[in-house]
């Protein structure tokens, strides 16, 4: 299918949700598999374990299977996406939008780069042993990857923001949403993306760089989600929401998983390499408070797109929204975030014992929003027939 003038460049949730799910069916992986002396769930821990006929065994097939598969969407989608793009460039659609509102949009090129690089990581860590042994040559890579697109994102959205403030000719009427924050959304996959190996490696320079990337973009992504948020709801309680951007209420919950794993990563990393001792406590704070503000604005993000009819109008009817792919990322992350509550706030302060019937129980509200994501993005994924 050639979507050429009717392309947008939204079109690349699609990829972007695909790869966020196969990243979450790694949460599993992460938590459930015991990985003494490893920031995370490797081949040499993984395997051990799906030998054992138990049933983590269990999981651990059924986790692989679903990383595979939505890591191989992942990759067909961007594939598709990137070609499609190529092909829009060449249009009028494409010169109307350089210079339009929606120009922001275009950042969804890096934002989704980013989760390649993230989906390439879990990919290289559950499937090719002793990868770990080397990380650390691959960690500088990494960060040049993230740097790549960390520049790209930056090119996109100084552009746009200098040049709306120097023309003056923001439609507000046509802002009655939370799309613009897709910037914030990129600037908070690349903080988190910076703070994995500022996280996790032993070079103090390479620690060093990881935590000041995702310092960087974490400051600049809270300085323009406080503009956005701020804006964006006065737009629409002077206008109303837009019906077919109402997803963008959710795109709080993604931003939020990020910034919220950045901040816990970079307390790690701070511990690991600069002696700035980790309280066990303020992951019970810091994941109990952005846990909650997920849970705050899904709630109202439900109400809203139930009242209006968003559900009937372009999920269960036959009329297609490239936007209505923004309803994966915020399913993905609630799961992913959820995880992070459960093990590092809750597990890691004793509130609950690992393995115990209290511990499985918790999680059973974010499987199933996770369940619901996918049968979600699958329904999608149908009616646009990619």
């Amino acid at each position: 299918m050639i979507l050429r003038e009717k392309f947008t460049p939204m079109c690349f949730l699609s990829a972007l949700g695909a790869g966020g799910l196969s990243v979450s069916f790694f949460m599993y992986l992460m938590f459930l598999v015991p990985h003494k002396g490893s920031p995370m769930a490797t081949f040499d821990f993984i395997y051990p374990e799906l030998l054992k006929g138990t049933w983590l065994s269990a999981i651990i097939v059924i986790s692989l299977l679903f990383i595979i598969l939505f890591a191989t969407l992942h990759f067909k989608l961007l594939i598709w996406n990137i070609k499609q793009f190529n092909l829009y460039k060449k249009s009028d659609s494409y010169k109307i939008l350089k210079e339009s509102n929606t120009e922001i949009t275009l950042i969804t090129l890096p934002l989704t780069f980013a989760m390649t690089i993230n989906v390439a990581f879990v990919l290289g860590a559950v499937f090719i042993p002793k990868l770990w042994s080397i990380v650390e040559y691959l960690f500088p890579f990494a960060l040049i990857g993230f740097l790549l697109c960390a520049i790209y994102a930056l090119k996109i959205f100084f552009n746009y923001f200098s040049r709306i403030l120097i023309s003056g000719d923001v439609d507000c009427t046509k802002n009655n949403n939370l799309s613009q924050m897709i910037s914030i959304f990129a600037f908070s996959m690349i903080a988190v993306g910076f703070a994995a190996p500022g996280a996790m490696s032993h070079n103090i320079s390479i620690n060093a760089i990881g935590i000041f990337g995702a310092l960087f973009f974490t400051s600049l992504a809270l300085i323009l989600l406080v503009i956005k948020i701020t804006l964006g709801f006065k737009n629409m309680f002077e206008h109303g929401i837009s019906m077919e951007a109402a997803p963008s209420l959710w795109i709080i919950i993604p931003i939020l998983t990020l910034l919220g794993i950045t901040a816990v990563r970079v307390s790690f990393g701070l511990d690991h390499n600069f002696d700035a001792t980790l309280a066990k406590s303020s992951l019970f704070t810091l994941t109990s408070v952005v846990l909650s503000l997920q849970i705050i604005f899904g709630i109202l993000g439900y109400q809203i797109m139930k009242k209006i009819g968003y559900f009937e109008e372009f999920i269960h009817s036959e009329k297609r929204s490239p936007v209505s792919f923004a309803l994966i990322c915020p399913g993905v992350a609630l799961m992913v975030f959820g995880m992070f509550f459960i093990n590092f706030g809750l597990t890691y302060n004793e509130v609950i014992t690992k393995y115990s019937l209290a511990y499985f129980v918790l999680m059973l509200p974010f499987m199933f929003i996770q369940y619901r994501t996918v049968l979600y993005f699958f329904k999608l994924k149908r009616k646009f027939s990619f």
